[in-house]
């Protein structure tokens, strides 16, 4: 067997595509669901050998994975290897107690929440379906099943939204008490009919959304949540009995680890190569149907490239990246003294030796980082 141990499998479908989404989605298509995850499994038999014995985790994304339908969505679960940590990513207005059940009779440890906002005028501004009400029920709904690992998602920066807006939507997250949040930045890309909208009012407001960015982290730590990540947030291991709440699946990505995409349109990084499935559904079901792979765009990885890649991608997080000879590679020395010096990013010893083998952001470059980055990449 292979070594890699995590493992996405993308379900595109959709009741309705938001007007700010980018991603490979599909719109209803509830006839193709149980060919789709036929396709799934296709593939997956096609790279299983890649995969380790002891997979650590399996992320269902989407589109609206709980959209699925339930007899396919099951199938494919029960067919897929166990692994630590499973999560499905689920819309709230999906969220039913036969869905619930399901998902944790079928190995699912962990639910990602779309909630987006709790005020219905951004969600109206989103084209979200769910009502502030759903992702409550939601996530009651989840509990009372028996999971212990909810994860909310939320956007700051929508078109609108006031200090206010954001301070109610902070307040309404946290009276939920879910075990992990991601709180992004809306990025309106290019393209997309949100953009057409609502364009100039994005750029109007982008000054402000440092701003918007600082009052969500100091409210979330405030409330005991470790601000681990650049945009995500865990309940503390103090808080959490001693559990170690952070996104495994997400940081096997910010550990520059290798992974395995299964999917239209899904992505994967094996032993120094990278593809990305194409997005085309047709042509994807014809060639597994057919004992073979789908079409595919594939990189080859460099070593300069995957050590740009595992310093951006490290100083994402709140622990200490280590100074290997790879890293050491990709970092302009001279910058990063300069920014050790402003107090933007530490120096520290990792381990149990008194040199400064490891360097992090500070609590001050944190918000700063993708500019820090940039500039500390050789």
């Amino acid at each position: 067997m292979g070594a890699i141990r995590h493992l996405y499998v993308h379900l595109p479908f959709c009741v309705h595509r938001c007007g700010y989404c980018d991603f490979v989605t599909l719109v209803a298509r509830e006839g193709e669901h149980d060919r789709y995850v036929d396709a799934l499994l296709a593939e997956f038999e096609l790279e299983r050998a890649a995969l380790a014995d002891d997979v650590e985790t399996t992320f269902l994304g989407g589109g609206t994975p709980s959209f699925t339908r339930p007899g396919a969505l099951s199938r494919l679960l029960e067919a897929l290897p166990a692994a630590d940590e499973v999560t499905v990513e689920a819309n709230p207005e999906t969220v039913t107690r036969e869905l619930a059940v399901l998902l944790l009779s079928s190995g699912v440890t962990r639910v990602s929440l779309g909630a987006q906002s709790f005020q219905p005028r951004l969600l109206e501004v989103l084209e979200r379906q769910a009502a502030p009400d759903d992702v409550r029920h939601a996530v009651h709904t989840l509990r009372d099943v028996g999971f212990d690992n909810i994860s909310l998602d939320l956007l700051y920066g929508i078109p609108g939204q006031s200090v206010a807006d954001l301070d109610l939507d902070l307040a309404e997250a946290l009276a939920l008490a879910p075990d992990h949040l991601s709180y992004y930045e809306l990025e309106a890309k290019p393209g997309t009919r949100f953009t057409h909208a609502w364009g100039d009012e994005l750029a109007r407001q982008a000054e402000a959304m440092e701003g918007y960015f600082g009052r969500v982290v100091e409210t979330l730590v405030g409330a005991g949540y470790r601000w681990y990540e650049t945009a995500n947030f865990c309940i503390s291991s103090e808080r959490a009995g001693g559990r170690d709440l952070r996104a495994r699946h997400n940081l096997g990505y910010w550990h520059a680890s290798d992974y395995l995409g299964l999917g239209i349109g899904a992505v994967s990084t094996v032993t120094g190569r990278r593809w990305r499935n194409a997005a085309g559904l047709r042509g994807y079901l014809e060639s597994l149907e057919r004992g073979e792979r789908p079409p595919r765009e594939i990189e080859e990885l460099d070593e300069p490239t995957r050590a740009r890649e595992r310093l951006m991608l490290g100083l994402r997080l709140d622990e200490p990246l280590h100074l290997d000879a790879r890293v050491e590679a990709a970092l302009d020395r001279p910058a990063l003294d300069r920014f050790a010096e402003h107090g933007l990013v530490d120096l520290v010893a990792a381990g149990s030796g008194e040199r400064a083998n490891a360097i992090r952001l500070t609590e001050r470059g944190r918000p700063l980082g993708g500019g820090i980055t940039a500039e500390l990449l050789a």
